[in-house]
């Protein structure tokens, strides 16, 4: 079932983001609202895109929802790859199940880390200038 929802909600993820896709919605606007005159605007014609744009929506909500999902966890999952073999800290892996302030704490940690860097190659190039 998982991966059948999978599917279906990579296809319409897909298919929403297609330039035609705009256009069909587009035009689907356009034959309705020329239709009003000929339905003398009635109650039933404005409860038509009313219900077909909320349902549209509602589900459209959760199938991309879940598409960012599993996109934002697969490249959290490279990023883990990465650091794990890199020369970077291990301790950064999984700091996304952390709490927003926590996160914070680890961004503050690496700025003045970046800081700390950019102030030693300045120092270097002075002296290799002095040289």
């Amino acid at each position: 079932m998982e991966k059948l929802f999978t599917k279906i909600a990579n296809a319409v993820a897909h298919a929403a983001g297609k330039p035609v896709t705009f256009v069909i919605c587009c035009a689907v606007i356009i034959i309705w609202a020329c239709s009003g005159p000929l339905l003398g605007f009635s109650d039933t014609w404005q409860l038509i895109i009313n219900t077909s744009t909320t349902i549209i929506t509602f589900l459209m909500v959760f199938l991309i929802q879940n598409t960012q999902n599993r996109d934002g966890a697969a490249l959290q999952a490279k990023l883990d790859e990465l650091i794990r073999v890199g020369e970077a800290e291990n301790r950064f892996i999984g700091i996304e199940h952390l709490s927003e302030g926590e996160v914070e704490q680890f961004r503050a940690l690496c700025e003045k880390a970046a800081n700390a860097h950019e102030e030693k190659q300045k120092h270097n190039a002075r002296r290799v200038g002095l040289a």
